[in-house]
């Protein structure tokens, strides 16, 4: 099992000083990788919680740790695909080449209809173009000259350099469905649960995962399966997993390394009670979760 832990990305605590803080001390304590989430825009009367209200862009913020490490690998969990693929396969091979090959980068379909009328994007058969939207981060990685003609995207003959280096950054793919989890076995390096993940089901979903990576002929021993820890650390153990004492989430994450689960990664930022302290108190909190939950 390997553990992460995601940046202050979303609400005050999210400060360029404690961002900082919280990477290099990650790194110190031999933490596996940082991660970052994006959430474009906050519809206005939306329910969805304050942890989506003010959310640093994630691949920026990235490419900020990255300079400031030289170990932690560095994943975004995850990138919708409301966005154009050839710009953001540039983006992705950059900061693939610059943090020396540290980079996971996930993949999402999206679902806030709000989010793909800001950004141009048809919401309909949102899975196929998600694949084709994989397929062309492939190309432009990979292909010289690019070409594409497809559904949804047609990229004309032309060279797309520099290629990502030492090699494409490993490319998780999101989601909960089974066609969703089936595609990530398909077409990705691993599969990325969501926050709102059940993790006391986890494992069905791993196994539908392997049942489809045996069915192509894919090696289950070198996918990753990565959960993100909403870990909300209090007084008491409670019944939902990677909450309560630190005692009861570490016991949570050998549970989930025995439910299949690769690597787990603790992400306060879904913790309500931190995003809405003052800034302060949020990192005087994480800080101290951090050290007690280093691998």
């Amino acid at each position: 099992m390997r553990v992460g832990f995601a940046v202050p990305v979303s609400g005050p605590w999210a400060t360029p000083e404690n961002l900082r803080r919280i990477a290099v001390r990650a790194e110190e304590l031999g933490y596996h990788e940082l991660w970052t989430f994006q959430r474009l825009l906050y519809p206005v009367g939306h329910d969805m919680g304050p942890t989506y209200r003010a959310v640093h862009d994630p691949l920026i913020t990235l490419a900020h740790v990255s300079a400031l490490t030289s170990r932690i690998r560095l994943g975004v969990a995850v990138i919708n695909a409301y966005v154009q693929p050839v710009p953001l396969a540039k983006q992705l091979a950059t900061l693939q080449t610059l943090s020396g090959g540290r980079l996971s980068a996930g993949i999402g379909l999206g679902w806030l209809p709000e989010e793909f009328e800001a950004t141009g994007v048809d919401m309909a058969r949102r899975g196929r173009r998600g694949e084709e939207f994989v397929e062309v981060l492939r190309k432009v990685w990979s292909d010289d000259p690019v070409r594409h003609e497809g559904e949804f995207y047609r990229v004309p003959p032309a060279h797309i350099d520099p290629k990502p280096v030492p090699g494409p950054p490993e490319l998780l793919l999101g989601g909960t469905a089974e066609v969703a989890l089936r595609r990530a076995a398909r077409l990705a390096d691993g599969w990325v649960s969501s926050s709102r993940e059940d993790l006391a089901s986890i494992a069905a979903r791993i196994e539908l995962i392997k049942e489809e990576l045996a069915g192509v002929g894919r090696d289950a021993g070198t996918f990753r399966f990565v959960c993100r820890g909403s870990t909300q650390v209090r007084a008491r153990d409670e019944e939902r997993p990677l909450t309560g004492t630190y005692e009861k989430i570490r016991r949570d994450v050998q549970a989930l390394a025995e439910r299949g689960v690769t690597e787990v990664f603790h992400d306060l930022n879904f913790d309500r009670e931190i995003p809405a302290s003052d800034a302060k108190e949020a990192m005087r909190r994480a800080e101290e979760a951090l050290e007690a939950l280093a691998p």
